[in-house]
């Protein structure tokens, strides 16, 4: 597949997809570097951990849009949203995860209706891995309570 046969909806899905992950890196690697000056050395790895995961989404992204012939660009950072403690926190996490969530079901619905099997699939992964991530903190928020 290549630029010529993807819808630009598709592509602006990716550039957005590009942009939340990336800012994802940027506020799970802040929050890591927070908990940690909190002394909670083992909730920093795991929030470096998740920004570790969302790299990799990123760089899935960056490796579709150079396969069709798109050169990526993250169009624009979020401001990272602290707390000042875990839950508020986790909160905002929540809240960003599900924004991912609802782009790349927007996204994978969009090249379903298309008919664009390669880009559907793409993003249903995407989407199945931001759902993890989304009850996985759920839970931990659950479980401050």
């Amino acid at each position: 597949m290549s630029i010529a046969n993807t819808d630009q909806r598709v592509l602006g899905y990716l550039g957005r997809g590009l942009s939340l992950e990336l800012s994802a890196v940027q506020l799970y690697s802040t929050q890591a570097k927070l908990v940690e000056n909190w002394g909670l050395t083992e909730i920093a790895g795991k929030l470096s951990a998740e920004a570790s995961e969302e790299l990799g989404h990123a760089e899935r992204i960056i490796g579709r849009m150079l396969a069709l012939g798109v050169a990526p660009n993250a169009s624009q950072l979020r401001p990272v949203k602290l707390g000042t403690d875990l839950r508020a926190l986790l909160e905002h996490d929540y809240v960003f995860e599900e924004e991912l969530v609802s782009l790349y079901s927007n996204a994978a619905s969009l090249c379903a209706r298309l008919g664009d099997q390669d880009n559907r699939l793409f993003f249903e992964a995407l989407l199945s891995e931001e759902q993890a991530h989304a009850k996985t903190l759920k839970e931990w928020l659950q479980q401050l309570q």
